[in-house]
């Protein structure tokens, strides 16, 4: 059994929780987090061992891996820590917006401990079905992507939350945007520079709840970013990735994957020329346990599998996720530079709209 402790009790760490604690080879030995009535309620229910100080609980409990589900902000302290004690690491995105990113996946890789990071787009049969297609050459060389994310989430002027704070949580673009950037840069790799970033406020008073940038890519390929968490035309949050090369298109979203080939494409085996498409119901494999998703299930199971079979070249290692981080670190330089003029001059950036309405 994999002796594990959930830190951080908020909604993806319940979530966390509620689907390893049902996993088969799993025991979930200590949960951690600030809030009292969580880990008296978590305790009388279940038994668990419960703290509020990490590094106690790092000192008492014997344990082979953490889950982190903490804000953005202290996600790199707590990593290095439990690396410290040579523990394995699954940790929520974004891994780390303080830019330390590369020192931890470095030290992952130099203890040999398994570390991987909650991009769960990655584990969603389209969006895999996707990255076959890819590597199979089905399109042709790739032009241009469009990335986009859009739902509900801030829907209208409201306090403050550490998920709205850019030094706690990053907004729009860390919380929302990093999505279809992490797929992105898993079917393509890091792109040499970024442009025509925005990052605009809409409801939110002190960051983003829009984005549109320009991904470019070293082998002439471009990507579009475009990614609003104020869309309330979405009952959730809906990621979809638009493809586009020489010898055809393909488009995936959750539930789907769509792909059209020109005559004299290379046919990848069960498709055909012209329209062909695959749902995630006939992608997926199944699932122990079912919640939110079976994404969210599969990729704790792999992470689990990895620490059983000794396996540090995770998919969605630290490392891959700190291309990630910089990617939206580009973005944000970007954006404060502004755009150009014809005379060659930046244009100072747009000031962020007050409202005097708005308040905490």
């Amino acid at each position: 059994m994999v002796k594990l402790a959930v830190v951080g009790l908020g909604k993806m760490g319940l979530s966390h929780h509620a689907i390893i604690n049902a996993h088969p080879r799993v025991s979930v030995d200590a949960v951690c987090d600030g809030t009292g009535y969580l880990l008296d309620v978590l305790n009388k229910y279940t038994g668990v061992r419960t703290f509020t100080d990490y590094e106690t609980m790092l000192r008492e409990v014997p344990l082979d891996a953490v889950l982190i589900a903490t804000p953005s902000s202290i996600h790199a302290d707590m990593v290095r820590m439990a690396l410290g004690k040579g523990l394995h690491v699954f940790c929520e995105k974004p891994f780390d917006i303080t830019g330390g990113g590369e020192d931890l996946a470095a030290l992952a890789r130099e203890k040999g401990l398994v570390n991987q990071v909650g991009y769960h787009y990655r584990f969603v049969g389209a969006f895999q079905e996707v990255k076959r297609l890819l590597d199979a050459g089905a399109i042709g060389e790739v032009s241009h992507v469009l990335a986009e994310a859009y739902g509900p989430v801030v829907l209208k002027p409201m306090g403050s939350s550490w998920r709205t704070l850019r030094a706690e949580g990053g907004g729009c673009l860390y919380d929302y945007a990093a999505h279809p950037i992490n797929l992105l840069n898993w079917y393509f790799g890091s792109p040499e520079a970024v442009g025509g970033t925005v990052l605009n406020s809409i409801f939110s008073r002190e960051t983003d709840d829009e984005v549109f940038s320009t991904l470019f890519f070293g082998d002439g390929k471009s990507a579009q970013v475009s990614v609003n968490w104020s869309d309330e035309s979405y009952r959730k949050m809906s990621t979809k990735i638009t493809i586009w090369g020489t010898a055809g298109r393909i488009y995936a979203d959750r539930q789907e994957c769509q792909i059209y080939l020109r005559d004299g494409a290379k046919l990848p085996p069960g498709c055909q020329t012209g329209w062909n498409v695959r749902y995630t119901t006939e992608l997926t494999e199944p699932v122990w346990f079912y919640m939110r998703g079976e994404e969210y299930s599969a990729q704790l199971d792999y992470f689990v599998r990895c620490i059983e079979d000794k396996r540090t070249d995770n998919v969605n290692s630290f490392e891959n996720a700190t291309v990630t981080d910089k990617v939206m670190a580009m973005m944000v330089e970007d954006a404060a530079r502004g755009p150009v003029l014809p005379s060659g001059e930046r244009l100072a950036p747009a000031p962020k709209r007050r409202k005097r309405f708005l308040f905490g």
